[in-house]
Formats: structure tokens, sequence, C-alpha cells
């Protein structure tokens, strides 16, 4: 909640790259919510500000135009683009939504650094890095590949291995190879700016651990992962030639690091919206600055871009970051890199004038503070059930009726009896309800609550039954359609920040061109004898047919991802037999297996090895096995290999997997009964 009154609030929402399209995972983690609250905001005449804009910057952008022999300028002019008119047909209101490679952007940013610089607030290290002589340039994490260390998945990148989710250091990884030569890399020196986030450190455990305890758990909880270690100075410069030059003496063939350049876009889009008055939007003390990010940029909102607002000290800093994890599609992790994911632009071609729906949806799932998933089956569940069925029929028994017994007049409310004076108190307090909720962040409940107001108006309708009362006293239909329509007035009103489009269709059937947000759980809001519109369908079903083709599409990039993983797997390199036999395999019989405290993917197993004490292998096979379907299980496993410590405990060995086409994992096992401790030869 709000711990002072400021005047003025900066919204802004993470800046996403333009290499690729958007997809569910974006809009449910970041830009819905975002939304959602500056439209509240708005709603309440709150002075406020919804910043935007493509992150143009950064190795990624490198890649895609590599692979598709382009430029780096074409690529991000094509996503921009793509980004921008997904973000505007969803209802993504933003007030400016412009681009890190903008005049205003560049000058602003190299300004940043400049002042830094030159108050001394950066420090000057050399470092080894990895150097690809073929193509003469030092290579960033990302243009390194190689074996993983932890799971040994062939193309790891330098920074992480998206197989096992493990963040590497180039270094770590095996037979490393530079992805734009093919060539072995070697360590060459290379000197860079950092910014000292060791010096910040007590600084920040006041800043957020004791001023901050209203952050969401998850934000507070990954801060506190962080600042209970050592922080370490972090680059600001990198060695490379697409980006923001360094702007000082010396500094030639290096850019800005794309996570100092990408925050400042917040500021420079500012400064490009309100050329004039943008620094009372990020230096006034009397402005609240928040930021909606996803849990993966936690650490550069929380640590990163606060030391560099902190180090050049005439910034505020953020309030809040309230954000969320990640959104998973079909029980599987959205990846653009494998097309698993549902993309903004095509989902308006299959399910044209649905913005809504998925709004309602990714809300009603929201990763607030833990991974949530999105399945078409529940998709169609809460349109079907929840929107069709208890929303939209509320507003089309309410419409309907008026029109048929009165003419789409709003009749003037007679004599209240006592379901009527307890229908209006169950929804007096919606106002407050729904706001205490909105200020802190809790937008999926916040969205129940608005959602209730349509129960509370079908069990209404439901008990007063106004097509048997209009037999005998027509004049209590009055008075049941009254409180009906001041009822859907009120959902107009509260769905407006969470589903713009519905809401401003329900207006448009209301004959009201706005409404007040202070009108919200008042009776009086719909006058006595105004005249409403021709009622129409709020939401119509959705059928099974048009689900089925989604989880076809899904099921088809499945099937394209198996081929092409098969495709690039080729046999490894041809080794010695004396190699092999330096293998020591046997065979283990699992007497215990449970999952890893605090560690999705690993699982604990206590394996009879035959030598009469217990080995302790951990595995990360737990997305693939239940603990209880491997116990008492014969598995084959690596007896010599070197222990190694994972989430704390030490790891015995590997059990062997075979990996399928579609990157699932199966143990292997014996198909007849041997002793523990047997050898594979």
């Amino acid at each position: 909640m709000e711990q002072k009154n400021y005047k003025r609030t900066t919204v802004t929402a993470a800046l996403p790259y333009a290499n690729g399209g958007v997809h569910i995972g974006h809009l449910a983690g970041v830009y819905v919510p975002a939304d959602i609250y500056v439209r509240y905001l708005r709603l309440k005449k709150r002075d406020v500000i919804f910043i935007g804009g493509s992150d143009e910057h950064g190795v990624p952008i490198t890649i895609r135009a590599r692979k598709e022999g382009v430029t780096p300028q074409d690529i991000v002019d094509r996503y921009h683009t793509m980004i921008k008119k997904s973000f505007e047909d969803f209802g993504i209101s933003f007030d400016i939504y412009s681009r890190t490679t903008s005049e205003t952007h560049q000058k602003l940013a190299s300004d940043f650094f400049r002042k830094l610089y030159t108050d001394g607030k950066l420090i000057e290290k050399s470092s080894m890095q990895y150097y690809d002589e073929e193509a003469k340039t030092f290579l960033a994490d990302r243009y390194i590949i190689g074996e993983c260390p932890r799971c040994h998945h062939e193309g790891a990148y330098g920074d992480q291995c998206e197989h096992c989710g493990s963040e590497l250091d180039p270094t770590e990884l095996i037979n490393p190879k530079s992805t734009i030569s093919g060539s072995e890399p070697v360590m060459k020196e290379t000197r860079n700016w950092y910014l000292p986030l060791n010096e910040y450190q007590e600084w920040l455990k006041r800043w957020i651990l004791d001023g901050h305890k209203e952050w969401r758990s998850n934000v507070y909880g990954q801060c506190k992962s962080w600042l209970d270690m050592d922080l370490q100075p972090r680059a600001m410069t990198r060695d490379l030639n697409w980006g923001i030059p360094v702007p000082v003496a010396g500094a030639e063939g290096k850019v800005l690091y794309v996570w100092f350049d990408a925050p400042i876009g917040y500021i420079s889009n500012t400064k490009e919206l309100l050329p004039d008055t943008w620094e009372k939007w990020w230096k006034d003390p009397e402005t609240r600055l928040v930021h909606f990010i996803g849990k993966d940029n936690i650490v550069f909102h929380c640590i990163v871009f606060p030391v560099m607002l902190k180090a050049h000290g005439d910034y505020i800093l953020p309030d809040n970051v309230p954000a969320n994890e990640f959104l998973n599609l079909e029980n599987d992790k959205i990846s653009t890199s494998r097309n698993w994911a549902v993309w903004l632009h095509e989902y308006l071609i299959d399910l044209p004038g649905k913005q809504d729906v998925l709004r309602y949806v990714l809300t009603a799932n929201a990763p607030e503070t833990k991974d949530n998933n999105f399945t078409w089956k529940d998709f169609q569940e809460r349109n079907n059930n929840e929107l069709v069925a208890v929303y939209g029929n509320f507003v089309n028994r309410a419409l309907q009726l008026t029109k048929k017994y009165f003419d789409g007049i709003v009749p003037a409310c007679g004599p209240l009896t006592d379901i009527d004076r307890q229908t209006i108190e169950e929804f007096k307090n919606v106002k407050q309800d729904v706001e205490s909720l909105l200020d802190a962040f809790k937008f999926r409940d916040a969205q129940k609550e608005a959602m209730n107001l349509a129960r509370i108006g079908n069990r209404y309708i439901t008990e007063c039954e106004p097509w048997k009362v209009w037999k005998t006293d027509p004049e209590r239909v009055k008075t049941i359609l009254y409180i009906s329509l001041q009822l859907t007035a009120n959902l107009a009103i509260a769905f407006e920040p969470f589903l713009p489009f519905s809401s401003e269709k329900l207006r448009q059937m209301l004959n009201i061109e706005y409404f007040d947000w202070n009108q919200l759980g008042t009776t009086d809001i719909l006058k006595a004898r105004h005249r409403l519109a021709d009622p129409e369908l709020l939401f119509e079903k959705i059928e099974d047919e048009v689900i089925e083709k989604q989880l076809q599409k899904l099921e088809d990039t499945k099937r394209a991802n198996a081929a092409t993983a098969y495709k690039s797997k080729p046999i490894k390199q041809t080794i010695d037999f004396s190699d092999f036999e330096k293998l020591d395999i046997r065979v283990g019989h699992i007497k215990h297996c449970e999952r890893v405290k605090k560690a999705n993917k690993l699982l604990k197993f206590t394996i009879d090895d035959g030598s009469g004490t217990d080995r302790i292998i951990v595995s990360g096979i737990a997305k693939y096995y239940e603990p209880a379907d491997l116990i008492g299980k014969d598995v084959c496993f690596i007896a010599n290999l070197a222990p190694r410590k994972l989430m704390g405990i030490e790891s015995q060995g590997m059990i062997l997997s075979a990996e399928d086409f579609d990157g699932t994992l199966s143990v292997t096992r014996i198909d007849r009964e041997v002793k523990p401790g047997s050898q594979i030869c």
C-alpha cells in the first residue's frame, strides 16, 4: 500500500527485447497487471504516467540478426513495430511506447554514464574474456556454446543451460565453441568499467530489508538472498559493436552494458513524452516510482538500477517493484527458442475480438507469488463458466428483462424489501474492497471481487423471479430491475481496469459515455427514465473445436521441436576404447527417493550400490518422475564420477537417463534381476 501521499506516480513496464514477438507469459507477468494498475489510478483521477518501450540493444538482437543475415537495426525495426501493435491490440495503455535506439535515449544514457565516470563512481578493471581469433572479436556469453558441466547437455550457452536451467560462467563450459566462427575461443585480457555494487551493500540492506518490508514476498526474498551474499562489482560496459558507444576516451569498440542502458530507457522515454517537465517524474520526492517486471529482472530493478540512481544522485528510487513469477504453458516452460508460446499477434487471428477473455484468464491465473500454468481447457472453462455464465448472463438478464417489460427504460425504484436491502448491503463496500486489493497489487483477488458483483446480481434476480412477479405485481418488478441495472452499471465500473473492451461495450449498451469511479458501490448510477440501448451478448461461448485447434497447434510445435532435436544431435566425437574403460558404470537399487526442497528439478536418491554403504545421488529428473514411482527400481549409474554438491547435497555419481526427441528424460533400467553393484561392461 502507499506509504505516503504522493503527488504523482511514474509506472514503468519492463522493456521487451525487440528480437521477437510478445507472448502470454509477457502479458501475464508484466503488462496486464501494469495496465490494470495504471487504469485504476487514472479512474481515481491520480496524476500518473505509464512508460514502456522496446529494448533494442544486447546480444539477443545481434544473434537473431546474424541468423537471418540482416543488420541489428533491421531486426529491431521489425519487432518494435510488431510488439507495439500487440500492446495496442490488447489495450495496454502506455502514455508512450518508444525505443532505446532513439536519439533522446542515446544522449541521456551517454550523459548518465559520463556523470558516473566523472564523479568517480565507476571502477576500471581488466579481466580475462573469451576471444574469437577468427572473427577478431570478444565473445559475449551468449556467443559461446558448449557442454553443460551440470547435466552434460550439448549446446548450453555461456550464461545458462536452457536444458537444466543452471546459471553458468562461460569458463565452466566443456569444449566451448564460438557461435560466430565455430572455432575454439581463447582467453584474452580486456578492460571494462564496473559499478561497485559491494560499496552499496549496507545501504541496500537498509533501504530494502528495513525500508520495504511491504514488498511482495518473492521480491523481498530474492533481494534478501542476493544481499546475504557478498555483492561484487558488475561490468557496465561490454566488448560489442551493437549498442551505445561508451562515451569516454580509450573505450573504442565498447558499448554500454544492456542492463545499464535499458532501465535508463524509462527515463529517456519519459523525456521524449514530456520534454519540458520530465524531471518532476524522476527527480521530485513527491513522485512515486513503481516498476512492473518479471522475476528474472528482480536483481536489476531492485539492486543494479537503484545503485545506478543512487550513484548519480539526482533521481528518486523505486517505491515498489511488484514482480510476478513465471507463467507456464500446458505444464511446460514457455520457450521462445522452442516456439512453445501463445503469441499475441497469432491469438487475435484465431480468436478475434477476445482480448478481454485472455486478459481475464491471465489475471485469474496471475503468477503473483509463484509460478502458475495456462491451459487452453482452463481458458475455455473460465470463459464459458465465468464470463459467459456469470457476468454475461447477469447483464443479459437485467437488460433483456428491462427491454421486455419497460421498453428499455430504467424504471423508478419503489419501496425496498428485505432482499433488496440485503443485496444492496452485499455490494456497497465493493469500492473499498477492490481498492484495498489494487493498492496492494493483488490483481487476481481484486478481479474476483469485481466478478462477485455479477454473482450477487444473478442470485438476486433468481430469488426475486421478476418474470413471475410481473403477473401479479408489476410495480415490484420496477424495483427488482432498478437494482439489477444499478448492479450492471457497477460491473461496468469495477471491470474497467481489468476488461476495458467489455466495459466499453457495456457502457454503450447502458447508453452512458462515462462512469465516475466514485460511483462504484452506489445505487443511483442510472437514473429513472434513462433509455438504454439495445442489449447484445457481452461474451460468447467458446466451442471445443476452437480449443482443439489451439492444442493441435501446440502438438505440431512439439513434433517440430522433436524433429529438430533429432537432427541437431549427431554422434559425438570418436573416442578410444581406453577412454570408455575409465567409466565405471554399475547397477544400483533405489532404496529411497525424495524431492529436494526448493529445487523443482532435483530428486535425491538413496542407492544400494553393493558396497554395503548407501550412496546418495542427486539427479535433475523431478519433472518426469514422482519419487514413489522409482523406489525399488534398478538403474544404471556412473560410480566413479567425482562428487559435487547440488543444493548443499553431495551427489556421489550420476544416474544414466535417455533423452527422447521431445526433451523428456527416462532413466535406464535393467530388464532382469541382477545384484546391486554389478558392473556394466
